[in-house]
């Protein structure tokens, strides 16, 4: 069965390096920030930073969770992200599996144990 997915969110984002992909996938996993968290590498980024055009290397960092858990993810990115502007976005899922979107509720929920 599929179902309306408005309360959940794919969010993404970059990282520099391996050992900082993990981390953080290891931290907001940990903390039910996120249901899961995939890691995509490598991408090449193109992008404007300081007035010039830039090229690096990256990894994707691909997270489910809800809208609700989504503010106290991007803290938790954020604190231990080595980039001075981080990549975090979140892209709102329409329709998905339902026993998939349950998952990602239970497993997001605070009461889970954070």
């Amino acid at each position: 069965m599929v179902e309306n997915a408005s309360d959940c969110v794919e969010v993404r984002v970059t990282t520099s390096s391996r050992e900082e992909a993990e981390r953080i996938c290891s931290a907001v996993v940990g903390r039910r920030l996120a249901a899961d968290c995939q890691i995509i590498a490598p991408i090449e980024s193109v992008y404007w930073w300081e007035g010039e055009i830039q090229r690096s290397q990256e990894l994707l960092l691909l997270m489910k969770t809800t809208v609700k858990r989504f503010e106290d993810l991007a803290r938790r990115v954020r604190e231990l992200h080595s980039y001075q502007v981080p990549q975090i976005v979140a892209v709102p899922l329409t329709v998905g599996n339902t026993d998939y979107l349950d998952w990602i509720r239970r497993e997001t929920s605070p009461a889970s144990g954070e």
